[in-house]
C-alpha cells in the first residue's frame, strides 16, 4: 500500500506549502470524524488529472465506520465518482441525495473541498453510516453544527490553522469533554463529561451561559493557569491552541482545555472548547519524577561505596609488600573502578540507559594512566557504541577493562623506557549485532597460546562475561602486522 508521502511525491503536482497544509488538516481531522459520526477519506488529484488517489482516512470512535477496509491507495477515475469532481470543480461542498449502499449498509457521501491560498488542492469525502439512525440528541446535534462548521472553514481555507500547535501529547478529544462557545466566550453548550470535568474543578451549578474565563479565574489559582491574555484567548475560542489549569495541593485536579475558532464565514461566531481531566496522568508523571530522581540517588551512592571500596583496596595495597598481592589489589580497584564509572554515568542519566562512548573513552584513559606505560600507550576509538541499557553497559565496562589492561601489560615491554604503542578499539554495528574489536601493536600473544586453556584470571572473567552476560563470542588471535586482536561479537541490546 502506497504511503501519505509517495502518492504526493510520485502521482501529484503538489508543492511543499499544499503538503505541509494537508498534514496540519490530518493532524486535526480526528476531530471532524467523531463530531461529525462518520468516516473522512482524503481524495489528491493525480498529475493527469484522470482521477483521485486516496491518500489518508480516519475512522470516528463516536459511531459505527462506513468503511471495514482501508482505502488508502485506491485510485478512482474521473467520473466515476461525480461528488468528488464537483467538489474539485466547482470548489463547494457536494452532496447526494440518496445515500449508496456499501455491504448492505446505507452511507451518505458528502465531498468538502480543501482549500489552500484559494486554490483546492484535494477533497475530503465524509461519509456517514445511516444504519440505526434516529432522532438526534442534542449532544449531537451541536457535535453535528460544529462539524459543519468545520468543514466550511476547511472549504473556504480557513482551517486548519497554521499558528501555534497543541503543547501537549495528551490533547484533549471530543469524547473528553466537548464546550461550545458564542463569539463573547459564554458558554452555549456543554456535554455531561464537560460538565463533570468542571465539577471536578469546583464548580456547583451548570456551564450553560457562564463566560468559561470568568469561571476559570474563579476556581483555578494564578499560578495554575495562563497568563489574561492566553486565558481569555483560549477560553474564549478566539486562538487555536491549549493551556493546562488546575487547582493547588496533592489532591489538586489537572485540566487541558484546547480551543478552536470557529470562522465558517471568514468571521468568528465562537469556538469548540475540549477539556480533559489528566490529574490521573500528572500523577503518575510526578510519582515517574519521584522514581527517577531515587534511582539516580542510588546510583550516585553506589559510585561513592564503590569508590570507597577502591580506595581501601588502593591504600591495602601499599601496605603489602608481596608483589603478587598487590598486583591482585591493583587489578581489582581498577575492575571496581569501571563500575564505578558506569554508575556515575547512571546517576546523571534520566533513564536506566547509557551513552556508552564516554565510558569507554574514560576507560582508556584510566587504564593507560596508572599502567607503567603512562603517557607512551595511547587508546583510540573508531566508531560508537552507543546507547545500553544499565546491565550490559557494566558487564561491556568490566570486558573493556580487562581486554585494554592485558593489551598494556603483556603487549609492552615495562622494561623498555623507550617503547610506546598504540591500541585501536573499532565498533561496528551490522544486522542486530555489535562487533568490538582492540587491536595492540605490542608484542603478540605467546607461542601455543589457547584461550579455552588460560588461566589468567582476567581473561577468565571476559570469556564469562562475554557468553554468559552478553550472550556473545570472544576470540583472540596475533595480527600478521604485528599485535594481538581480540573481537568481541555480540547481540544488540
Amino acid at each position: 500500500m502506497l504511503s501519505f508521502t509517495e502518492i504526493v511525491r510520485t502521482r501529484t503536482d503538489l508543492g511543499r506549502d499544499d503538503v505541509a497544509w494537508l498534514q496540519l488538516l490530518q493532524a486535526d481531522w480526528q476531530i471532524i470524524a467523531d463530531l461529525s459520526f462518520a468516516d473522512l477519506v482524503l481524495w489528491l488529484p493525480d498529475r493527469a488529472g484522470t482521477g483521485f488517489w486516496a491518500v489518508a482516512q480516519m475512522r470516528p470512535t463516536t459511531g459505527p465506520t462506513a468503511y471495514v477496509d482501508d482505502v488508502v491507495g485506491t485510485f478512482v477515475e474521473r467520473g466515476r465518482r461525480p461528488l468528488l469532481d464537483a467538489a474539485l470543480e466547482q470548489g463547494r461542498t457536494a452532496r447526494e441525495g440518496d445515500p449508496e449502499w456499501r455491504d448492505e449498509v446505507p452511507v451518505r457521501m458528502e465531498s468538502i473541498p480543501v482549500v489552500r491560498a484559494g486554490t483546492v488542492i484535494g477533497v475530503i469525502g465524509r461519509h456517514t453510516n445511516l444504519l440505526g439512525v434516529r432522532t438526534p440528541s442534542r449532544l449531537e446535534l451541536s457535535y453535528l453544527q460544529t462539524a459543519t462548521d468545520l468543514t466550511q472553514m476547511i472549504a473556504t481555507g480557513h482551517f486548519p490553522a497554521t499558528g501555534q500547535r497543541s503543547d501537549h501529547a495528551d490533547s484533549p478529544r471530543v469524547g473528553d469533554g466537548f464546550l461550545r462557545v458564542d463569539e463573547l466566550g459564554h458558554v452555549v453548550y456543554a456535554s455531561p463529561n464537560a460538565q463533570s470535568v468542571y465539577r471536578r474543578l469546583g464548580l456547583s451549578g451548570d456551564l450553560a451561559g457562564l463566560l468559561l474565563a470568568d469561571l476559570v479565574r474563579e476556581l483555578v489559582p494564578p499560578r495554575r493557569r495562563p497568563d489574561e491574555e492566553t486565558l481569555s484567548a483560549v477560553l474564549g475560542g478566539r486562538a487555536h491552541r491549549d493551556v493546562e489549569i488546575g487547582t493547588d495541593g496533592n489532591d489538586g485536579v489537572s485540566l487541558i482545555v484546547r480551543s478552536i475558532p470557529l470562522r465558517p464565514a471568514g468571521v468568528h461566531i465562537g469556538g469548540l472548547i475540549l477539556v480533559r481531566d489528566v490529574t490521573d496522568l500528572r500523577r503518575r508523571d510526578r510519582e515517574l519524577v519521584t522514581k527517577d530522581a531515587t534511582i539516580r540517588e542510588i546510583h550516585h551512592r553506589v559510585k561513592n561505596n564503590l569508590q570507597t571500596v577502591a580506595a581501601l583496596l588502593r591504600l591495602q595495597a601499599r601496605r603489602i609488600d608481596n608483589e603478587t598481592a598487590k598486583l591482585a589489589l591493583e587489578e581489582a580497584v581498577r575492575r571496581v573502578g569501571s563500575i564505578a564509572i558506569v554508575h556515575e554515568t547512571l546517576s546523571q542519566a534520566v533513564e536506566e540507559t547509557v551513552a556508552f562512548d564516554e565510558i569507554a573513552d574514560r576507560l582508556g584513559a584510566m587504564v593507560t594512566d596508572v599502567s607503567a606505560f603512562t603517557g607512551r600507550v595511547r587508546v583510540h576509538r573508531d566508531g560508537t557504541f552507543g546507547v545500553l541499557p544499565s546491565q550490559a553497559a557494566n558487564a561491556l565496562a568490566m570486558v573493556l577493562t580487562e581486554l585494554l589492561q592485558n593489551a598494556v601489560e603483556h603487549g609492552y615491554d615495562d622494561a623498555d623506557q623507550a617503547a610506546t604503542g598504540v591500541i585501536e578499539v573499532s565498533v561496528r554495528h551490522d544486522a542486530g549485532r555489535m562487533h568490538v574489536t582492540i587491536d595492540d601493536d605490542g608484542r603478540g600473544l605467546p607461542a601455543g597460546f589457547s584461550l579455552e586453556g588460560s588461566t589468567n584470571l582476567g581473561l577468565s572473567i571476559v570469556r564469562t562475561l562475554v557468553e554468559s552476560e552478553l550472550d556473545g563470542q570472544l576470540t583472540m588471535s596475533t595480527r600478521l602486522e604485528g599485535g594481538t586482536r581480540v573481537e568481541v561479537d555480540v547481540p544488540e541490546v
